[in-house]
């Protein structure tokens, strides 16, 4: 497996780990529908969340949550809409991004909530 691969991996495996601590339940990873991918489906009381993970292993280029194109947001949002058909969902949801940083051995998480509508 490539290393952009893996780091991905690890950054998804992380964001879920803090969304857990945080109280969500992890509803679905890697959720696809056509050509659209969702990283997290999580949910915490009354609110579904669609959560873009993005992991770097270095500062070098930006910040992660950067590197969310209008592109991938536009596909996000094809795949929530589908999902929450499928579900039958009545209530809130939101979209969020965790930025992951894998670098100097250190692990840093940021939750950016309502980060696109």
């Amino acid at each position: 497996m490539a290393q952009h691969n893996e780091i991905g991996k690890q950054g998804e495996e992380r964001a879920a780990r803090y969304l857990e601590q945080k109280g969500y339940q992890i509803l679905e990873r890697n959720f696809r529908h056509q050509q659209s991918e969702i990283d997290l489906i999580a949910r915490k009381d009354k609110t579904m969340l669609f959560v873009e993970v993005k992991t770097r292993s270095n500062l070098s280029f930006g910040n992660p949550e950067e590197f969310v194109s209008y592109t991938k947001v536009r596909l996000i949002k094809r795949a929530a809409e589908h999902y929450i058909y499928a579900k039958d969902w009545h209530h809130d949801i939101r979209f969020d991004i965790v930025a992951v940083t894998l670098a100097n051995e250190q692990i840093q998480v940021k939750h950016i909530e309502d980060a696109f509508y």
